[in-house]
Formats: structure tokens, C-alpha cells, sequence
């Protein structure tokens, strides 16, 4: 069955020598590599297999070429990955542990070599790829995948030969190929444990974080609150698709988060994506990945959110800023559960549960054109709004105190409020919602130089909104009862401290979304960047 030197001396005559020798290594050493840059994808098992089989058909012309591994249950091999075989023939690639020749080769875990399909009577063509009164003559090469001297699954390759050519070469090569597809496995399995590490690490500190705030993580005790935690126990079994709506700041993700925590998908993957936070070509790669060479830097295959997401959830946040276009291969998805990587023409299935969240009135949005009427009626089956903290200030209290405690932690302090700091912010309006809080929490503990913190440590447009008014407006001439009904701070500010509380301020209003700050400022994003950079200006991350 191996290659003679007969047949070797006589293929060298014919072909060129050893000029085709080293032509032949020459493709072999360039699959190799191919293969070899695809261990980064380890991760995804099923995309860096097709790739690999795909080297062996575009490099080395090898035809069919398909792995089959053992089943969950170590009692069949079934088809894992393929390049040239339907969807169909691959489902029906199913063998017995010593049926036919993938069982011949994975119960001698040896190679095996069929030069004529025709005339074997163990070649099953189960798959049905191979036509059965096919004039060419189809050679069939089955290599075992060992995984620590155990087999683990059989990779197989069709030649079309002359009869005067063996293949020896080939099981050679093909034996380094199924090495390799077994680091694959071994390294995706590695990969898995520690994720299903992580996981139970997970699921043990939400269970720790779920005894303390008790309702879902989110702290609040005030009636519209109380509202917002009942829509969640209703809503989170079903697989309905939730549209948070809300201000800036009121806490979308933490409720997004606890439907996920609080539904059966609770212990698959949340992905999170902000759709005003990346152009719309880049976003598109974001949510539905990309294959290699899709567009100009795609280095490498992408697997999109969804993907990520499959059998979990979704949270898409600022829905409303999600470009036409991306609006309406969004609605396919929600409606099908199906879409293609850029790039690609293969259809991907998902099961994904979506949470969108949006600070805007998406039906203004719809009245204008900027957003799709069906896509708004597909997202708004169960709407939840979540209340500005001016509305649920019984609260107030028992924020300030979680966000001082956790800020003492973080900076090794031991401050505490005066209870005239308290009582003021209580009835601060925020504007900013319970972002703005935390955000001045931090800022105050960070800054402050004693045990207790007083309304004087305040920043000025909290202690005098009226006063900041009338500075932005610039009278010409303040009369002297505007100067009497407004305090005239310590201190005259720099210009640098007024612009750094205004990019701020910008900042916090629109979620620390820098697109839309840098609108209301009249900048561009290089220009709020910059700013921010300058001024040392970063978002706080959210317990």
C-alpha cells in the first residue's frame, strides 16, 4: 500500500525530478504553518477545525477531508467537522466504534488506506458524499486522533490517483495534521475547565452579592423601585425581549443584569454592548463577528456577540443610536435567530434572549425616521422604566451609604457624612441620576482631607445651582439682588477647573458616552478625549 521506490523513481521521471519532491514538502511546510496560526482559536473548537480541513483541501487539493470524535457518551464517532461534505451528509456521518473503516481505524489506532473505495467492502459511504458509479478512482486515507495514548477520533481524506501512485507521503503528513488537531483538543479542554471554573467562581459571588442586596443586586427600598422589582420576577422566565427605558444614570444594566440573574439563562453567558460607543462597520463586526479578510484590518476570524451570547443574554444599550442599516439585520435576528459574519455566506443559528435600553423616546425617534417602526414594536413587547432618583428619594439615604462605604474600601479611608451633608443631598435633584451620586461619592473621598464630609465640600453647581445659571448666562450687569439671592463661592475658579466641570458634567448626563458629550460641547471625540485625558476624567466602574 505505501509509495515504492518503483513508483517513486517513476513519478520523479515524470513529474520533474526532485524539483517535484521539494515542491510537494514545499505545501506541506505551508499547510503546517496555516494550521499552526490556528491555535489561537482553540477557544472556538468547531471554527478552527473547518479551518484546518479547509488548508487540506486549498493547499494540498485532499477532497472530503472530515474528523470524527467521540460522542458525549464515548459509545459512537460521530462527524465533528468537515470541508466538502452538506450539513446533511455529516449528520448522517454516525459510526460504531469498530464499524467500517473509521472504526477499523480507531479501534487499531492505526492508519488505514483504501486506493479504491469501489472495491472495499468495509468503506461504508455512510455520509452518501461519494457518488456510487463514479468513473474516477476516489482513494480514501483515515488517520487516528490520539490524545495521551487514548483515541479520540479518526481524520479522513479522499485522493484521486492514478493506479501506479501509494501513500506513504500522505499518511506521513497527515499523521502530523491529527497530532495537531489533538493539541487542539486537548488545549480547548483545558480552556473549558477553566471557564467552568470561573462560572462556579461566579455563580458563588453572585449568590454572596444576592444575600446582601437581597432584591437582584439593586439597592432600594421606595415604591417605584418595589414596581421595578416586580416587573423583573414577572418578566425574567420568559423569553420575551425586555426595552428598559429610563434617564441616564437610572441603572439600566444593573436591571438587565438581574433579569439575566433571575431568568432559566442564569448560568450562560451576559454579553454587554453599547451601540453608541463604536461606528457603525466596527459595530457590525461587534454583534455579528467577521471571517478573515471581511474588511481592511480583519486579521483573523471574530466571533460576533450574538454568538457569544448563544443559549444567554444580550444587553443592547442605546438602542436608539444604532445606525438604519444595522437596525434592520437587528430585526432579522430577533425574528429568526439566524444571521452570516460579515464576510461569510454560512448561516448561523442562536438562541439569544435580548435586553435593549434606551435614555431617548424611541417613538419620537420613529416619527423622525432615525429608528425602524417594526424593529421599535419587536422591542417594546415588555417596556420597564426605571424611575429618576428625584422620584425615589427614600432611597437616597441608602445609596450615599453603600457608595461611601465602598469608596472608604477601595481608597483606605474611614470618612463619614455630617447629617447636614446628608440631609441636603436627600433633596438634591440630581440630574444625573444614581451615576451622578456615585461619581460624587468617589470624588468627595478621594479628595477629602477629614473624617467628615459637610455640605461645604460640595461642589459648587450642587451647593448653588441658581449661581451656576446665572455665570453660564454672563449678565452683563448682575444686579445686586441676584448677588444677594445667590452666594458668591469661596474662590474665583480658574478657567481650567470651569472647563474640566463642564466636560464632566457633559459627561455624566449622557452616560459617559463620549459621542454625545462631545455634541452638546460642540467637539469632536478627539477633541473630548483629549479633554479628558488632560483632566484625568474616567468613568467610575459600578459595584
Amino acid at each position: 500500500m505505501y509509495r515504492s521506490a518503483e513508483s517513486r523513481e517513476q513519478r520523479d521521471t515524470t513529474g520533474g525530478g526532485s524539483g517535484t519532491v521539494s515542491s510537494i514538502e514545499a505545501l506541506e511546510l505551508k499547510a503546517l504553518y496555516r494550521i499552526i496560526n490556528f491555535i489561537g482559536s482553540a477557544a472556538h473548537l468547531d471554527t478552527a477545525l473547518s479551518a484546518i480541513l479547509k488548508v487540506l483541501h486549498d493547499t494540498l487539493r485532499m477532497e472530503r477531508a472530515t474528523l470524527a470524535l467521540l460522542d458525549e457518551n464515548n459509545r459512537h464517532l460521530t462527524i465533528r467537522a468537515s470541508y466538502g461534505l452538506s450539513v446533511e451528509e455529516e449528520q448522517r456521518g454516525v459510526y460504531d466504534l469498530d464499524e467500517g473503516v473509521c472504526g477499523q481505524v480507531f479501534s487499531t489506532v492505526s492508519p488505514f488506506i483504501v486506493p479504491d473505495v469501489r472495491s472495499e467492502p468495509l468503506f461504508l459511504n455512510r455520509t452518501g458524499a461519494r457518488p456510487k458509479l463514479s468513473k474516477t478512482k476516489i482513494s480514501f486515507i483515515g488517520i487516528p486522533v490520539v490524545l495521551g495514548e487514548v483515541p479520540v477520533g479518526v481524520l479522513s481524506v479522499d485522493r484521486l490517483f492514478g493506479n501506479d501512485v501509494s501513500f506513504e507521503e500522505d499518511v506521513r503528513f497527515l499523521t502530523v495534521v491529527a497530532t495537531l488537531i489533538a493539541q487542539f483538543l486537548s488545549l480547548n479542554r483545558a480552556i473549558r475547565r477553566d471557564r467552568q471554573k470561573l462560572v462556579q467562581e461566579n455563580i458563588s459571588l453572585k449568590a454572596q452579592l444576592h444575600n446582601r442586596h437581597k432584591k437582584h443586586y439593586i439597592i432600594g427600598h421606595s415604591k417605584p423601585m418595589q414596581e421595578v422589582f416586580w416587573s423583573i420576577e414577572r418578566v425574567a422566565p420568559s423569553k420575551a425581549t425586555v426595552l428598559l427605558l429610563g434617564e441616564s444614570g437610572t441603572g439600566k444594566e444593573l436591571v438587565a443584569q438581574a433579569i439575566h440573574e433571575a431568568s432559566p439563562r442564569r448560568d450562560k453567558a451576559f454579553i454587554k454592548l453599547n451601540c453608541a460607543a463604536l461606528p457603525e462597520t466596527l459595530l457590525e463586526s461587534e454583534l455579528f463577528g467577521h471571517e478573515k479578510g471581511a474588511f481592511t484590518g480583519a486579521a483573523g476570524t471574530r466571533i460576533g456577540r450574538f454568538e457569544l451570547a448563544d443559549n444567554g443574554t444580550l444587553f443592547l444599550d442605546e438602542i436608539g443610536e444604532m445606525p438604519l442599516l444595522l437596525q434592520a439585520k437587528l430585526l432579522r435576528v430577533l425574528q429568526e435567530q439566524q444571521f452570516e459574519r460579515l464576510g461569510s455566506t454560512r448561516t448561523v443559528s442562536v438562541d439569544v434572549r435580548i435586553i435593549a435600553a434606551t435614555n431617548v423616546r424611541l417613538e419620537d425617534a420613529v416619527a423622525a425616521g432615525s429608528f425602524r417602526n417594526d424593529l421599535y414594536f419587536r422591542l417594546n413587547v415588555v417596556p420597564i422604566v426605571l424611575p429618576p432618583l428625584r422620584e425615589r428619594k427614600g432611597d437616597t439615604t441608602l445609596l450615599l451609604d453603600n457608595f461611601l462605604q465602598l469608596s472608604n474600601k477601595r481608597n483606605n479611608k474611614n470618612i463619614r457624612m455630617s447629617k447636614d451633608f446628608l440631609d441636603f443631598l436627600r433633596e438634591y435633584e440630581w440630574p444625573g441620576n444614581v451615576r451622578e451620586l456615585q461619581n460624587l461619592m468617589e470624588r468627595l473621598v478621594i479628595l477629602s482631607t477629614e473624617d467628615v464630609l459637610r455640605v461645604e465640600d460640595l461642589p459648587a453647581h450642587i451647593v448653588h445651582p441658581v449661581a451656576r445659571v446665572q455665570r453660564d448666562e454672563e449678565p452683563a450687569v448682575p444686579s445686586s439682588s441676584v448677588m444677594r439671592t445667590t452666594t458668591t463661592p469661596k474662590r474665583r475658579k480658574s478657567l481650567q477647573d470651569v472647563e474640566r466641570e463642564q466636560v464632566e458634567d457633559a459627561l455624566v448626563r449622557h452616560g459617559w458616552v463620549q459621542a454625545r458629550a462631545a455634541r452638546e460641547l460642540g467637539l469632536t471625540q478627539r477633541q473630548i478625549g483629549y479633554r479628558m485625558k488632560k483632566f484625568h476624567l474616567q468613568r467610575p466602574e459600578f459595584p
